[in-house]
């Protein structure tokens, strides 16, 4: 007989009809299991009764005495106030709301129990609406044997219910009824306790367990079941590459024909680091496995060269390459720079974005197709039904983390048709902390180019209030008076791109009227692409002094002369588009500052965000803080917020583990290979979006 819970539905529980399974199943527990698996956020200590002496501010207690007074009192709100006395002192209880019983039940004399927090009040200490219970003479102490368990909620689920809930799956939970999936040679050489043995006590830690290490994470029990949910996310993710390189791709062993003519036209010399990140590319296309391969490196590190003699590989060996980007600005800057190097070499190049249509995308269609355009830039618009590829070998792709997973297995099927996957290089500036990329990204090897060319100044950060911007108008005047160029971009708190475009327009009217004798151009997203890249154009010709855009300039943008960026409501970005944006200056040999000026007041993780942006210019340090305040859901993007929603680990708290996970993985896959997928169905089953791509 199976006695595993992954097998018993949910209705089987007492209290569980239709509507109650349809509600928790909007919460993915359909089984058991599941139910076992939804594990408390947090725990209340109702176990041990605390002396109103010893009671301290913002604590979650137990006190037990006797009603001293109890009086409806006038003020501003209305309230009733209790005071209980156990011997040891006093504290007042606080009801707003409150009936007339309310009011007898907690008579003088009276003795009572009651649970809530002690907060700072205008008697001193008080605790506000607890919930308490009157205690008869002569009744046994029922103090709680747990801690209250704290479970994530839904609309129509509160805590009682999913405590009940959990409380009969419990009885239901025997030692062989939660299958241990991990070897037992691979939990010892981990230290990592028995399955069934960490669920029950997280449901029900019993008196004297740590409440404060319980809050942290860092409990035995969490630990153990953070690493096999960590190791489930990392086995997806090998999945993912496995299938991937089933599949099978396209040997293209270097030639250095083209790629040698492109490199002695170039007027820089790649540095160390770019020339490491080319020879791991090198290699991978090399192979007849699809390349998966992350380039990660700092705004002005230099990937766009990297990814241009990938894109020559590719084509030297017969293949098209398809160079994708998430919006029509960067694809634009991609455009140019790969036209410029590689149209000189008698390279096809097509560029198609959502906005291409008519007889012209009918045109760059039939190129495509024909693989006459053997390299294809542009934006989503790649991987759309309708563009065919002849011999698509290579996938470049940008700023990945904007895309999501399926877009990107969207464009790598494009080539499959030939017997073989592409090869994908992905590009980002955006630095992922070490803990998301060995997670987020397992199913890609990862290159860092960790060096910026020559000649790069550093940049200063100025945090400013917008009350001193008639003081910034002046610095801007006297900076662009002197010859040097700048950019101000708008934000809104509000994601309507309406909305940032009309903040944009009015900002630059504003400034036209402050600053006749500048010369100052607009750049928003609701502009034609034709339009767009003429005032691109005529800035980085120097014809334009001052830039005014939204965010859409946050990369690809390159313009040596420009020094000096004025960010308005630095507040409402994250710290990695900070960072982006930040970049677009301190390109040429100049001294370059970025103003950030902020609308006051400021939260305590505004303000936190900003100081970081003042003290660093590490890409790297910055991403790890963003992933600190902002989570992993925010940092990786939202459309990758699935693979981010962990039950029990948190990236942040538990990135240590990750390097054991890694190993425990490679160990599973070659000792224990059946144990593998029961493993992912267990804690991705209903979120995880790579599983079954």
């Amino acid at each position: 007989m199976d006695r595993s819970l992954s097998n018993i539905p949910v209705t089987t529980l007492k209290g569980v009809g239709e509507a109650l399974a349809d509600k928790l199943a909007k919460i993915n527990i359909h089984s058991l299991q599941d139910l076992l698996f939804h594990l408390p956020m947090r725990y209340l200590d109702r176990t041990r009764v605390t002396s109103i002496a010893t009671l301290q501010p913002n604590t979650d207690v137990v006190i037990q005495g006797t009603v001293a007074a109890c009086q409806a009192v006038s003020g501003r709100r209305p309230s009733l106030l209790c005071r209980v006395d156990d011997g040891s002192g006093a504290v007042n209880l606080r009801f707003y709301h409150y009936t007339a019983p309310h009011k007898n039940n907690l008579r003088p004399g009276t003795e009572v129990r009651c649970f809530g927090e002690a907060r700072q009040g205008a008697t001193g200490l008080e605790f506000y609406h607890p919930e308490y219970r009157v205690i008869k003479p002569d009744a046994p102490c029922d103090i709680q044997e747990t801690l209250t368990p704290i479970y994530p909620a839904t609309d129509g689920l509160n805590q009682q219910r999913i405590r009940n809930l959990c409380e009969q799956a419990l009885q239901m939970l025997e030692d062989d009824s939660l299958q241990e999936l991990l070897p037992d040679e691979l939990r010892q050489k981990y230290q990592l306790g028995p399955l069934v043995a960490a669920v029950r006590l997280l449901h029900q830690p019993p008196q004297g367990e740590s409440v404060v290490l319980l809050k942290e994470g860092c409990h035995p029990a969490q630990k153990r079941l953070a690493f096999e949910e960590l190791l489930a996310h990392n086995l997806s993710m090998q999945l993912l590459r496995k299938r991937a390189q089933s599949v099978g791709g396209f040997a293209m062993p270097p030639t250095n024909t083209l790629t040698a003519n492109m490199l002695r036209t170039l007027p820089f010399d790649l540095t160390g680091a770019q020339q490491r990140v080319v020879a791991d590319i090198n290699r991978d296309m090399a192979a007849n496995v699809p390349m998966l391969r992350l380039v990660q490196g700092d705004v002005g590190s230099g990937k766009t060269v990297v990814a241009a003699l990938a894109v020559l590989q590719a084509v030297e060996n017969g293949y098209q390459a398809a160079v994708m980007a998430p919006t029509e600005i960067l694809a634009e800057q991609h455009q140019i720079n790969f036209a410029n190097w590689l149209r000189p070499l008698g390279i096809s190049m097509a560029f198609l974005s959502g906005k291409t249509s008519g007889k012209k995308r009918q045109e760059l269609l039939e190129k495509i197709a024909s693989g006459e355009a053997m390299v294809v830039v542009g934006t989503h618009a790649l991987f759309q039904d309708d563009v065919v590829f002849h011999r698509l070998g290579l996938a470049v792709i940008d700023e990945q983390h904007r895309f999501g997973v399926h877009q990107r297995m969207a464009l790598r099927k494009k080539g499959e048709q030939n017997g073989g996957l592409p090869h994908q290089l992905i590009m980002t500036a955006t630095p992922i902390p070490r803990t998301l990329a060995m997670s987020a990204y397992a199913d890609l090897d990862v290159s860092v180019i960790d060096e910026l060319p020559p000649g790069r100044t550093p940049i200063n950060t100025v945090v400013i209030g917008d009350d001193r911007r008639e003081e910034v108008i002046k610095r801007l005047r006297s900076a662009c008076l002197e010859g040097r160029q700048a950019y101000w971009v708008c934000t809104l708190i509000e994601e309507s791109e309406a909305l940032q475009c009309q903040a944009a327009q009015v900002t630059a009217e504003q400034l036209r009227e402050t600053l006749p004798e500048l010369s100052i151009g607009l750049v928003h997203g609701r502009m034609k692409t034709r339009e767009k890249a003429d005032i691109m154009q005529a800035f980085k010709e120097g014809h334009l002094h001052l830039l005014v855009a939204t965010t859409v300039i946050e990369v690809g943008v390159d313009v040596p002369n420009a020094s000096l960026m004025i960010i308005e409501n630095p507040e409402r970005l994250g710290l990695a588009q900070l960072h982006q944006l930040r970049g677009r200056v301190g390109r040429g040999k100049i001294a370059s500052h970025c103003l950030l000026m902020y609308h006051a007041p400021l939260s305590r993780q505004s303000r936190e965000r900003l100081q970081v942006m003042k003290d660093s210019s590490d890409g790297f340090v910055i991403a790890e803080k963003d992933l600190q305040l902002r989570g992993p859901g925010e940092v990786l993007g939202t459309r990758q917020t699935g693979l981010a929603q962990f039950k029990v680990a948190e990236l942040e708290r538990d990135g240590g583990l990750l390097t054991a996970v890694r190993s425990a993985a490679r160990e599973l896959v070659e000792r224990s290979p059946q144990s593998i997928e029961p493993l992912v169905n267990r804690w991705l089953s209903q979120t995880d979006e790579y599983a079954n791509v």
